[in-house]
């Protein structure tokens, strides 16, 4: 299948479209400072997708130090995917995979070694999509997000990727 979007670095022209996307997509908003704090610290993993000229997805990471789960090795620094979405008309053509794809690439710009996000646990779809990239689930937290529902903390080695 054709490709028929591109993918780019976001820049702050795109706030007002991305704050659409996350408002059209998902429970979880976010202010315009926490937007562009993020892309501030760590731009290179703040990817936006566009499909003739307009923006119609995104990704949002930043970058922690913690604990790995994989193996001891005191702290390491991780990618934290914060915020992914693609509009619904959009989507099934291959471009949440490609965001997250992208930013685990970037990721390493940053030196880090492992990546995890938070999941929806009701959200098969992502939650499938993640594991065909070699996600998998480390543990379950129960009532994560506002409304109460519970969420998976999927986790990936990067140093294979």
């Amino acid at each position: 299948m054709q490709q028929s979007f591109r993918l780019r670095k976001f820049n702050t022209n795109d706030l007002e479209r991305i704050t659409y996307i996350n408002r059209a997509c998902l429970p979880e908003n976010y202010s315009d400072y926490f937007f562009l704090d993020l892309h501030r610290r760590f731009p290179e993993t703040f990817i936006v997708a566009e499909e003739n000229g307009e923006v119609v997805g995104y990704i949002m990471c930043r970058i922690e130090t913690g604990l790995s789960s994989f193996v001891f090795r005191g702290l390491i620094k991780k990618g934290h995917i914060v915020s992914v979405a693609v509009l619904p008309e959009y989507r099934r053509k291959g471009i949440g995979e490609a965001l997250v794809v992208k930013a685990m690439e970037s990721m390493r710009l940053y030196k880090a070694k492992h990546c995890f996000l938070e999941v929806r646990v009701t959200n098969t779809a992502a939650v499938d999509l993640y594991k065909k990239l070699g996600f998998e689930v480390a543990r379950t937290v129960r009532g994560y997000y506002a409304d109460g529902e519970g969420a998976y903390v999927m986790e990936i080695k990067l140093e294979k990727h």
